[in-house]
């Protein structure tokens, strides 16, 4: 004869193994991309650097990350050209795109969004802010 006690099952009986997320970071600077990748790998992501814009391309087409923290200022691309075949190639429109940059003109913020990218954060930045933007990132 079954039980309740007997048929019920708590989630921690049962062990599910999930992949870390990926996050590609790209920026020109080794320093920042070095000092954020750490931050998330203790957080549990695997992360992927790249310092150009072919390279980020290249990687996000190949690798299929979970998020793309993006610099505008590449040494061989910009940044939103980048952001925008992200958002229009067929195996990487679904990835979001958090733009990370230091650049002040006003209009920006728009052509960042018009790129296709989800958030924009402002350098310097707030690590904490980043992660919680991360986080709603990859939950959308």
């Amino acid at each position: 004869m079954l039980t309740n006690e007997s048929i019920q099952s708590s989630e921690s009986d049962v062990s599910i193994a999930v992949p870390p997320r990926r996050i590609l970071i790209v920026d020109d600077d080794p320093q920042q991309t070095e000092v954020l990748a750490y931050r998330l790998g203790k957080l549990g992501f695997r992360t992927l650097t790249a310092h150009k814009g072919s390279d980020a391309l290249r990687m996000a087409r190949s690798s299929r990350p979970h998020l793309v923290l993006l610099d505008i200022r590449l040494p061989d691309a910009d940044g939103l050209d980048v952001c925008q075949e992200l958002t229009d190639g067929e195996s990487t429109s679904g990835i979001p795109v958090i733009i990370l940059s230091g650049m002040e003109r006003p209009d920006i913020i728009r052509r960042s969004r018009g790129a296709g990218c989800q958030y924009f954060v402002r350098k310097p930045y707030d690590p904490n802010a980043l992660l919680v933007l991360v986080e709603q990132a990859l939950r959308s």
